[in-house]
């Protein structure tokens, strides 16, 4: 099945078909220039019976252009009947509360029971297609053992604003995590600590570039020439222990790279507790906190990370968006032990 749609140039068009296209094709048709790119080097793009394939083609005030649109193809993905935690739905996108343990996307690794899985499921026909496929369109991904608030695009116009919102850096994600230590601007250590800075009333800064590991291709690392930049900031919510020997610190992304948060704070030397990845199991201070919370730490058996706020204009309506997420039960249960006190 496929239908066509006509596209009638406007005056002074851009330089570029491509372009020009972009700008003159109906809103409702939901393409956005990335789609008609592909359109065009599929032959799907003609103008008096002849196709066009150049997208630096020229096109002039009054051209007609013809779009053939084949009908979205199911996706080689399978759908899997997986219980979500929906946060908010529409026409365009879905705001899922990821549990921890999901994989975002389906990879040689994980090749099923992944939140893609889970969304072919529960959209089914809702999804009317992204790149010229039934699937939901990830923007933004968030590791398997990281809980939290993830927007995803269930339209090609959609999947084409949010990208263009994430790679701009204008929305808003910020991040719950435990870690071990006290991020203090009092601390002479981190005041003279290359990449690191403190804002206002003791946020820490942390800028560094970013990139694979060189010996461990699943780590990232730090470097300062290289790599890709990468900002985090960080503010202290609450203190554990007596002398405190943890903090409950609110984490907020100015770029968005891959386990930006747990390497920038392994870097200031406040790794997450339970990230086996950068931090491993440090030596608490016995007579800080209770036996109990000694334990519950020892064990913690993930990051303690969470996605707990999602803020994005959206793609369609333009309407500024806001979602929250409580942290999950595990990271609930730890705050409250470590926030006893010794007898």
């Amino acid at each position: 099945m496929s239908s066509t749609l006509s596209v009638i140039i406007g005056e002074n068009p851009p330089a570029r078909l491509d372009k020009a296209l972009a700008r003159d094709v109906p809103a409702e048709a939901s393409l956005s220039r990335s789609r008609l790119m592909k359109l065009l080097a599929d032959g799907a793009i003609s103008r008096g019976g002849e196709v066009i394939t150049e997208p630096r083609a020229k096109a002039s005030e009054g051209d007609e252009f013809v779009i053939t649109i084949e009908e979205a193809a199911e996706s080689h993905m399978g759908p899997e009947d997986i219980p979500l935690d929906v946060i908010y739905e529409d026409d365009d996108l879905i705001v899922i509360n990821k549990p921890v343990g999901m994989v975002v996307h389906p990879a040689p690794g994980t090749p099923g029971g992944t939140l893609v899985n889970a969304l072919l499921h529960y959209c089914g026909d809702s999804l009317s297609g992204v790149g010229g496929e039934k699937r939901p369109g990830i923007v933004h991904r968030i590791d398997k053992d990281t809980s939290g608030l993830l927007v995803v695009a269930k339209s090609d116009k959609a999947h084409h604003g949010l990208a263009a919102q994430f790679e701009k850096h204008t929305v808003e994600r910020k991040y719950a995590a435990i870690v071990y230590g006290v991020p203090d601007s009092a601390d002479p250590r981190l005041r003279g600590m290359k990449g690191v800075s403190f804002e206002g009333s003791n946020i820490m800064r942390i800028t560094t570039q970013l990139a694979r590991h060189k010996h461990d291709r699943q780590r990232q690392a730090v470097l300062f020439q290289g790599g890709r930049h990468a900002v985090t900031r960080s503010r202290e919510v609450e203190r554990f222990g007596r002398p405190a020997v943890a903090t409950l610190v609110e984490c907020w992304l100015e770029t968005g790279r891959t386990h930006q948060i747990r390497v920038h704070l392994t870097h200031a030397g406040h790794c997450l507790i339970g990230d086996q990845t950068y931090g491993g199991k440090r030596k608490l201070n016995a007579k800080a906190i209770t036996d109990k919370a000694l334990a519950a730490v020892a064990s913690f058996p993930r990051q303690a990370l969470h996605a707990a706020m999602l803020g994005f204009e959206h793609p369609v309506s333009g309407e500024m968006m806001s979602f929250e997420a409580p942290l999950p039960a595990d990271m609930a249960e730890l705050v409250e032990v470590l926030r006893q006190k010794r007898p």
